[in-house]
């Protein structure tokens, strides 16, 4: 095998994937800065398409994104915007003439449009829609137009027709139209694992979409701060209902992996007619709020199902501009509890932690200078073809969206722990970039991996995961045996058990409402069970298992019902 050098400098402009988080220059918050509390953030994102280009509006992030491919997203400080920065923004593209975004931190808010979002001319209308929280604007073909809304653990989301041509005042009655069920749909419980069984899930974040003439009504529960944060969907015949629970629920979850939850997000529909979901992670390490942004191909199957495809979901997969878009590349995590060195360390924080394929742990390195290395020797030769570098703040002392932060580091790789070449060169990089992905323009074949700091942008460089993705040089996993699944005597919660393989990562659990719709997923490491509280309680659900590790992944145990 052989090490192919110098291939990092081109790596940015050749990609054909993406890593869930998304790499975004997100903002600092300043909700807890009279705590000293110093942390970026990004979530409940609203992404639209305007004139063949996507813009993605987030949460407190004193502006917005834009990208031409779904992949790459720029920053734009527009001309006018909420002092704040805009909180559960609502955005829709009627007709491609006029872009409408909604979303103001008190509540009461006009709707604010323009023809030119790059350049961010914003104009509001002259009427205020007031008690609005987690708004959700929607204008159908004809030209009507609807609000919804919702964020709470009491109240259900919400609906009413507005009159475009008089500056979107109301025109007709508030509707309830669905509200949170806990005792039926297990998903919809509160805490991490769906676990407290004291509090009531939050429902939230209505985002529209019609698809066939139907209308699919998303929301996200049970909250943003848990690994089981997801997105579920109603559809009806018309917006304002009746609305009729979708079987397959939640259609966007991920509580296992790196990084946690698919919830609270936006669906739109690319210039080729693919749809795409944009939803909320959650880090939650200095805080509750401290979130990022995934991405995840979402379908429609010939019953008429929406469901998101999260299996995997932070590992690579082909980007939408790519013949294979949104399918699964294939390449495994070679770095996963490896063997690592680093140059120091400070308050404990070890820098093992860059490793356990956990968002909330992290390295803290003695002083952030340019003589801080991390390496990671892979035990056995691989073949890389991408690193995820996720930078984390730990006492940065960092407050909104402040100009001029970048990265800047090289990635070596080496046969024999001597010899390095080098896989990708940041040494010149000047952009901001927490959370950076580098698909390699030609794989390379090492053993050993070493990261140089040259500049991070906070007091203390601290690194949660450095991900390198590629396929091992051993065998793939043999088929997981003896799967077993049944109910316990709460109905939305099952024990899910198989018999443990040799030479394994974890196993990739999936089920459904059919044999052919097994469509949501959850990975799980190191263990051979999986204690499942997602379900609805008089629905039917079949499963199957996946082992994989560094080598790739087996094919799928035989599905069976859950009893």
């Amino acid at each position: 095998m052989t090490l192919l050098a110098n291939i990092g400098t081109k790596a940015q402009y050749n990609a054909h994937t993406w890593c869930n988080p998304v790499n975004l220059d997100y903002t600092y918050a300043i909700f807890d800065s009279d705590k000293n509390i110093s942390y970026r953030s990004g979530a409940d994102p609203a992404v639209v398409e305007f004139r063949g280009g996507y813009y993605m509006f987030v949460t407190r992030s004193m502006g917005y994104w834009y990208s031409a491919d779904l992949r790459n997203w720029r920053f734009i400080h527009p001309e006018k915007w909420y002092f704040q920065g805009s909180n559960a923004p609502a955005a829709h593209n009627y007709k491609d003439s006029v872009l409408y975004v909604t979303g103001d931190p008190s509540g009461a808010m006009s709707v604010l449009y323009t023809d030119n979002p790059i350049k961010g001319d914003w104009k509001a209308t002259p009427a205020i829609l007031h008690n609005l929280q987690d708004p959700g604007l929607f204008i159908d073909d004809d030209g009507e137009a609807y609000m919804f809304w919702g964020s709470s653990n009491v109240y259900p989301i919400r609906g009413r027709k507005l009159d475009r041509n008089r500056r979107f005042l109301p025109a007709g009655d508030v509707v309830e139209l669905f509200g949170i069920d806990m005792d039926r749909h297990g998903w919809e419980r509160f805490g991490e694992n769906h676990a407290d069984t004291v509090l009531s899930g939050y429902i939230e974040g209505p985002w529209m979409t019609k698809h066939n003439s139907r209308y699919y009504l998303t929301y996200g529960a049970p909250g943003t701060e848990f690994n089981v944060y997801a997105d579920g969907v109603y559809v009806a015949e018309h917006p304002l209902g009746p609305y009729v629970y979708a079987p397959n629920n939640p259609v966007s979850y991920k509580p296992g992996g790196f990084m946690n939850g698919a919830g609270h997000g936006s669906i739109v529909r690319a210039v080729d007619g693919s749809y795409w979901h944009f939803a909320t992670m959650a880090i939650s390490s200095n805080m509750n709020w401290e979130r990022r942004i995934a991405m995840f191909p979402t379908y429609f199957d010939k019953d008429g199902l929406m469901y998101s495809n999260t299996a995997f979901g932070d590992y690579p997969h082909y980007a939408p501009n790519h013949p294979r878009k949104g399918e699964f590349t294939g390449w495994m995590l070679l770095s996963y509890k490896k063997p690592v060195k680093a140059s120091s360390v400070k308050d404990g924080f070890d820098a093992s932690r860059i490793v356990d394929e956990n968002a909330k742990t992290f390295w803290v390195a003695q002083v952030n200078d340019d003589n801080q290395w991390l390496e990671i020797d892979l035990e056995t030769m691989g073949r890389v073809h991408a690193i995820q570098l996720n930078y984390h703040d730990y006492q940065s002392d960092i407050y909104g969206k402040v100009p001029g932060l970048f990265h800047r580091y090289t990635i070596e790789g080496s046969v024999d722990g001597i010899n390095w070449l080098m896989l990708a060169d940041k040494s010149e990089n000047y952009t901001d970039v927490p959370n950076d992905y580098v698909e390699l323009a030609m794989p390379a074949e090492v053993r050993f991996i070493r990261f140089k700091s040259i500049h991070a942008p906070m007091n203390n460089l601290a690194i949660s995961g450095l991900r390198i993705f590629g396929v091992g040089s051993g065998k793939v996993p043999a088929a997981v045996r003896r799967l077993e699944a049944r109910r316990m005597a709460d109905r939305r919660d099952a024990l899910i058990r198989w018999e443990a393989r040799d030479n394994v990562q974890g196993y990739n659990v999936r089920w459904g409402i059919a044999p052919d719709k097994l469509y949501s997923s959850w990975l799980v490491y190191d263990v051979n069970e999986l204690e499942l509280k997602s379900l609805t309680i008089d629905q039917e659900y079949y499963v199957s298992v996946e082992a994989f590790n560094e080598n790739g992944v087996s094919v799928r145990s035989k599905t069976i019902k859950i009893e």
